[in-house]
Order: structure tokens, then C-alpha cells, then sequence
């Protein structure tokens, strides 16, 4: 429940472009709307905005590299789990991308907020809460071979850096990122969502 300052209740929701008020401290399902997450996402910045290119590298653009790497490693994965795939940083379109480092420093409360509106997500798409640990670790390895080539081509991070930071890359990948436009980008996560086998 909400603390109170002044006697007045702190405001613990905020309101989505489609008009719907997502309850922060307690998320429902019925309050997630594919579009808020694709326009939040498109919005959010990798790497804090600390990238190449006219445009920021974004959360969106992230999920779908994630998406593809994802299938890599599994070419004949479900609808279910390429959903979950694309949806891997889904709660970021309300908490933001935080960078490793500084999400190591905070508290676990921070990390049962981030599960607990990624379980309202699912739970919206009907998708499974929690997944597998074997689904997991694929989407970490394809979320770690993202996190490799956007280090190299956009963070500017050497080869051996992100082979520190982020493992070895054994997936192909062989064009160059190049950031999208908010709107290019929400339109291409909306459309790979619908569009998930």
C-alpha cells in the first residue's frame, strides 16, 4: 500500500499512452497493453544513450536482436517461446534499462518489482510465469550474444571487452546495427510480436 506524505497517498500508478493506469506496487494484467510496452520500449535507451547513430539504440531493437539470436538457438521454438524471448526486458518499458553494474548494486526489492510486473506480463499474454530454467538460459544466451555485438558496434567496446563482459560470440551475425527511429522501432517489436509463428 501506498505511504503516506501530508496525509495525502503517494501516487503508485502511472498512466499508459492508452489510457490505462498500470498499478506500480501491485501490476494487473488487465491494466498491460502490447502497445505500451512497444512505445515504452522504443523509447528506452541501451547502454544509458551512450551509443552510435542518430538514434538510440533501444530496448526494442534489443528484444528483437534478442529474438533473433533466439531462434538461432532453437529454430523450431514455439509461439509461446519466442514470445517470451521478445518479451525478455518487457518490464523496462516502465522501469527503464539499468545498467548491469548499478542493477548489481541495489536491493532485492528492485529485482521483486522488475518480477513481479514481468509475471503480469506473462500472466497478459498468457505466457508461462516463471519459465522454464531451460527456456531461460537460451534467451540469456541470446540476451549475452545481443549484449556482445551492440558492445562492439555501438558501445565501443574491443572484442576482448565484451568477450569479458558478455562471452565469447559463437552465433553468426553479419551486418551492422544500425539504431531505428522510436517510431521504426516500436512498429518492427509490435510487428515481430504478431507475427511470432
Amino acid at each position: 500500500m501506498p505511504t503516506k506524505t501530508n496525509s495525502k497517498p503517494v501516487r503508485a500508478w502511472q498512466r499508459m499512452l492508452s489510457g490505462r493506469r498500470l498499478d506500480l506496487l501491485d501490476p494487473s494484467p488487465f491494466d498491460i497493453e502490447l502497445d505500451d510496452i512497444a512505445h515504452g520500449l522504443a523509447r528506452v535507451a541501451r547502454w544509458n544513450g551512450q551509443t552510435l547513430g542518430e538514434h538510440a539504440f533501444s530496448v526494442a531493437e534489443h528484444s528483437l536482436l534478442v529474438l533473433e539470436f533466439f531462434d538461432q538457438l532453437k529454430p523450431n521454438a514455439s509461439q509461446i517461446e519466442r514470445k517470451c524471448a521478445l518479451l525478455h526486458d518487457a518490464s523496462e518499458y516502465v522501469i527503464g534499462d539499468m545498467i548491469s553494474p548499478f542493477k548489481a548494486a541495489l536491493s532485492l526489492d528492485y529485482r521483486q518489482f522488475e518480477d513481479q510486473l514481468t509475471h503480469a506480463i506473462h500472466l497478459r499474454f498468457q505466457l508461462p510465469s516463471p519459465i522454464s530454467p531451460s527456456l531461460k538460459k537460451l534467451i540469456k544466451q541470446a540476451d549475452l550474444a545481443s549484449a556482445h555485438i551492440e558492445a562492439t558496434q555501438l558501445a565501443g567496446f574491443s572484442d576482448q571487452e565484451a568477450a569479458q563482459f558478455f562471452g565469447a560470440l559463437e552465433l553468426e551475425f553479419d551486418r551492422q546495427l544500425k539504431p531505428l527511429s522510436p517510431t521504426a522501432a516500436k512498429d518492427a517489436f509490435v510487428q515481430a510480436f504478431e507475427h511470432a509463428r
